[in-house]
């Protein structure tokens, strides 16, 4: 059965086409994918996420209990800090791709919210639940019960710091503080995965209405918009984030991936997957996931081959769009790490024609930053699914 988040009515008064994604019923558009891109680009946009997965890990040993389940070290967080992480076979694939923040302590010890996929929601609770069992740590899944709601673009923090009690100055990126949220509880984030600045706002699910039409208001002059899994897919593929279930999965490493360096083989203690990975980190993996313009006529999807000057198959487009940022077709794809070197030159199969694409680095596209902002470890490639 199709679940609703809690502020399905009002994307139904917005006029939103809804579809059926990942078992939520989700606004994949309000006005228009190519509107709303650009309201994040240049203005604002506003999100619903409330598909999103809130497990918390709390108690003496939390962190070294996800230690142990994520390739990433928890315990290296600080209050109020985040980091991107991922959850691994013991063969090294990728389970899911998570964030995972940590919260000051409370009276069992420290807390730890992870943020899962939608999809992966049930999969990653069970996962964790299992290999947190050994360790003096609790997982609390507080999925059901809260909404989560970002506003992403330049102008978010004008629209979002009236309506919050925490200077948004004072967050850094990858991070999270807990507050006010339009009068009540709740915690702001900032990581994001459009390539823009933002923020994140988890808050009670009875309340998400309330805060909703608070960004809604508050935002009017600012010229923010709605907006829907579409632009929400063609933000992050510009900024280069992998999306999971088309540039992650089961099969594919965080090496591959170009996210080794999110896995932490020197922390201390054993995790799921470290052989496997530590042997991929020693060889170097075999393929890597490459940033392709197409320079000939058409637009790469997801599952067109990548073929080589001779037309062998190199591999298969994961994720593509025409960018509209920057008025070209872009794609991600996986290649042989011999023929991954910027500047490449291979060619999509589009419809029966190898039409020429270049190897470019990514992301496609970087939004000009002051000098003194801080960049996460790695990006985030989860909100989307």
């Amino acid at each position: 059965m199709t679940r609703a988040t809690p502020l399905a009515d009002r994307h139904r008064a917005l006029g939103a086409r809804l579809i059926d994604f990942a078992g939520w019923e989700m606004p994949v558009q309000y006005r228009g994918i190519l509107e709303e891109h650009r309201a994040v680009r240049e203005r604002a946009g506003l999100f619903d996420l409330s598909h999103m997965g809130e497990l918390w890990v709390e108690g003496p040993q939390a962190g070294a209990a996800l230690g142990h389940a994520l390739v990433s070290d928890p315990t290296a967080l600080v209050p109020g800090r985040a980091q991107y992480s991922m959850l691994a076979t013991p063969e090294g694939g990728v389970i899911d791709d998570l964030i995972v923040y940590r919260l000051a302590d409370g009276g069992a010890g420290p807390r730890y919210l992870v943020v899962a996929n939608a999809a992966n929601t049930d999969v990653d609770r069970d996962a964790l639940a299992e290999r947190i069992a050994a360790f003096d740590a609790a997982l609390i899944d507080r999925s059901a019960e809260t909404a989560l709601i970002a506003v992403q673009g330049p102008r978010a923090m004008s629209v979002v710091q009236p309506i919050v009690d925490v200077p948004l100055e004072a967050i850094r990126y990858y991070a999270i503080a807990e507050g006010t949220i339009a009068g009540g509880p709740g915690l702001i984030a900032r990581t994001g995965y459009t390539g823009e600045d933002g923020f994140e706002l988890f808050v009670p699910a009875d309340d998400a209405g309330t805060v909703w039409d608070a960004m809604l208001v508050q935002g009017r002059d600012a010229g923010l918009q709605p907006a829907g899994l579409g632009a929400r897919d063609t933000l992050r593929l510009e900024a280069g984030m992998p999306l999971y279930g088309n540039e992650l999965d089961r099969s594919t490493n965080p090496y591959e991936a170009g996210l080794g360096r999110v896995v932490k083989l020197e922390k201390s203690g054993d995790f799921v997957g470290r052989a496997a990975l530590r042997e991929v980190a020693e060889r170097g993996p075999a393929r890597t996931l490459v940033g392709l313009t197409v320079v000939g006529r058409g637009i790469a999807r997801h599952g067109h081959p990548i073929v080589s000057g001779d037309g062998d198959r190199l591999g298969a487009v994961t994720s593509g769009t025409m960018s509209p940022t920057l008025g070209l077709p872009i794609a991600m794809g996986y290649v042989p790490t011999e023929t991954s070197e910027p500047g490449t030159m291979l060619a999509v199969d589009i419809r029966a024609a190898a039409v020429p694409a270049e190897v470019v680095a990514l992301p496609f596209y970087r939004r000009p930053k002051p000098a003194a902002e801080t960049r996460p470890a790695a990006p985030m490639g989860r909100q989307a699914s």
